[in-house]
């Protein structure tokens, strides 16, 4: 049974926002930089992960920070490209990136006030 909370809340959102939730799969490296969640998911559930304009992906992405803090961890999210996924345009290339290891970890308030709309 896993115990760590960032990969058990990012499966249980995943799998919510997905037609396909057997076919997500996370992986959880832990090293210097803290916690890497690696997240695959089906060809054809992409754009709901991503997002318009890489959105989705950044507000997940915002809400594992919060669970990050929580538990005294960084959190970072890789989404891979899914075998016979489409050919994608930057602005998605860019909301499947890993988030920048060098940038400054945000406070908790600086992650809560991404999420507003």
């Amino acid at each position: 049974m896993d115990t760590h909370e960032d990969k058990q809340f990012l499966e249980n959102l995943v799998k919510s926002l997905v037609d396909h939730p057997d076919s997500v799969k996370i992986n959880r490296t832990v090293d210097e930089m803290g916690v890497l969640l690696t997240l695959d998911v089906h060809a054809e559930d992409m754009g709901k992960i991503i997002g318009r304009s890489g959105n989705t992906a950044k507000a997940i992405r915002t809400l594992l920070r919060v669970v990050g803090m929580k538990n005294d961890a960084r959190v970072n999210l890789k989404i891979n490209e899914p075998e016979g996924g489409q050919r994608m345009n930057p602005e998605v290339a860019e909301a499947m990136k890993e988030d920048n290891p060098s940038s400054e970890p945000k406070s908790l308030d600086q992650a809560i006030d991404d999420l507003k709309i």
